[in-house]
């Protein structure tokens, strides 16, 4: 097995762009993946000068990564109707998801469907319930997750921080491999947008390189 982390955020444009890199990379029986929330942006309203730069850099994304920015979501961020963002309650309905089934990820791609292609708002606890319920989550088993989460979530977020200050991670997505030896190298997912056969060949590497090592 090999071991991955990843560390992204749930506002973080990119790391939609690079969600087909991690489906496919979690589909993978050779991968054991461990998530790492980062807290990017604390709960705010999006200004309005930040919505041009927004607008401007999701074109860039969807370029490099061929991933579709919806109609709903354009519109919104274009408009001037509020959107509040938070990167912590996301987090935590991610965590809380991780917990209840392992269902971390499928939460984030709800999340990111949600924020990025439907205009949803995702900084309400509301709206995260209801993707919650969309993943088979029972509504009472959800509403305790989330409170485990919440006192979970300060430890959570230092953690992914300082694991990127260690290995000088600088930014979202980034990637980690952990080797048996204990050593952690990063993958650029970047070198990969659009390019998922070479990604599946790459971790099919690494999981040949893993199961030498423990021969």
């Amino acid at each position: 097995m090999v071991k991955v982390h990843y560390f992204f955020d749930p506002m973080c444009g990119w790391c939609f762009g690079a969600s087909p890199l991690l489906e496919t990379l979690a589909e993978m029986p050779t991968i054991t993946l461990k998530l790492h929330p980062g807290g990017m942006l604390p709960r705010s309203e999006l200004a309005a000068e930040f919505r041009a730069h927004i607008l401007e850099a999701d074109q860039q994304i969807s370029l490099v990564t061929g991933q579709v920015f919806g109609e709903a979501y354009r519109s919104r961020i274009a408009s001037q109707q509020p959107l509040i963002v938070d990167s912590y309650l996301t987090a935590q309905a991610i965590i809380a998801a991780e917990a209840l089934q392992g269902l971390g990820l499928a939460m984030l791609k709800k999340i990111q469907q949600a924020h990025y292609q439907r205009g949803l708002t995702v900084a309400e606890p509301e709206v995260l319930a209801q993707l919650a319920s969309q993943l088979g989550i029972e509504h009472d088993k959800w509403h305790n997750a989330m409170q485990q989460a919440k006192s979970d979530l300060p430890a959570t977020i230092a953690n992914s921080q300082q694991l990127m200050a260690q290995y000088q991670l600088r930014g979202f997505p980034s990637l980690m491999i952990e080797q048996a030896n204990g050593q952690w190298h990063s993958v650029q997912p970047s070198v990969y947008y659009g390019k998922l056969n070479q990604w599946q060949a790459f971790w099919q590497s690494m999981a040949g390189i893993s199961s030498g090592s423990h021969a």
